[in-house]
C-alpha cells in the first residue's frame, strides 16, 4: 500500500495560475519583450521557471536571470496571494493523516514560498516534510523528491510505499526517475490532454475526494 504520499504544490494542492501568469507576464512586460498567449503561459505552471523561460521565452542565461528575479519581485509581496486552494484540500490531507499516512510537500517551488502557502492555506499541520526548491530554482523535480525521502528517512526498500501526487508531466517523469509511483490529478486542467497517461502516470483523478479514495484503496 501507498504509506508515503508526497504532493505537488502548483496545480495540485493550489490554484495557483492567476499569481503565476500575472508575475510571468509582468517579467516580459519589464523586459520589454512581447507576451506569449495564454495557452503558452499557462506552461509555465509546473516546471523549474528556468526552464521555462528558455523554452517559452527563448531566453539566454542572463536573461532567464534578469526575468526570473522581476518573476520573484511580484510574486513575494502579491503573487502567491494570487492563489486559491483545491476543494476541500486541507480537510482530506487531515483525513489521510488520520488514517496513518506521512504526507509531504514535494515542489519545484523556493521552498520558502511552499513553506508560506502551507501555512496559509492550513496544510502545514498534515505536513511531515515541505521541500521546495532551492532559492536560485535548480533542484529539478526527480531531486526535489529524493530530498522529500532523506528528510522523512526512507530508502530504496520503501520505494513501493511511496506515491507521488502531481499534474504535470513533470512530476511523473521526476517520480519515475526516482523509482516510484506517480497519481496525476486534473482538478484545475493545465496539463495537456492525455499528457499524465502518456507518461506514465498510475491513474489520474479529477476531485480531492477521488484523490483520497484512490490513496486508501492502493
Amino acid at each position: 500500500m501507498y504509506r508515503n504520499i508526497f504532493f505537488d504544490l502548483d496545480g495540485t494542492l493550489t490554484d495557483s495560475k492567476e499569481g503565476i501568469l500575472n508575475c510571468v507576464r509582468y517579467a516580459i512586460e519589464q523586459i520589454g519583450d512581447p507576451v506569449p498567449p495564454e495557452d503558452t503561459l499557462l506552461r509555465f505552471i509546473g516546471p523549474p521557471l528556468q526552464e521555462s523561460f528558455a523554452v517559452y521565452c527563448g531566453y539566454g542565461p542572463e536573461k532567464i536571470e534578469w526575468a526570473v528575479t522581476l518573476y520573484r519581485e511580484r510574486y513575494g509581496p502579491v503573487g502567491q496571494f494570487e492563489n486559491y486552494p483545491a476543494p476541500g484540500a486541507a480537510d482530506m490531507l487531515a483525513r489521510l493523516k488520520e488514517r496513518g499516512c506521512t504526507l509531504a510537500l514535494a515542489s519545484s517551488k523556493p521552498e520558502h514560498l511552499c513553506r508560506s502557502i502551507c501555512e496559509r492555506f492550513g496544510f502545514t499541520p498534515h505536513l511531515s516534510a515541505i521541500v521546495g526548491s532551492t532559492p536560485s530554482g535548480d533542484r529539478s523535480k526527480a531531486d526535489v523528491i529524493r530530498a522529500v525521502m532523506d528528510a522523512l528517512g526512507l530508502t530504496d526498500a520503501d520505494r513501493p510505499s511511496i506515491l507521488m501526487v502531481g499534474d504535470r508531466k513533470f512530476d511523473v517523469l521526476g517520480a519515475k526517475a526516482c523509482g516510484i509511483d506517480c497519481l496525476g490529478v486534473e482538478f484545475f486542467g493545465y496539463a495537456a490532454p492525455h499528457e499524465l497517461e502518456d507518461h506514465g502516470a498510475v491513474a489520474v483523478v479529477r476531485t480531492t475526494q477521488e484523490l483520497e479514495d484512490y490513496i486508501l484503496s492502493h
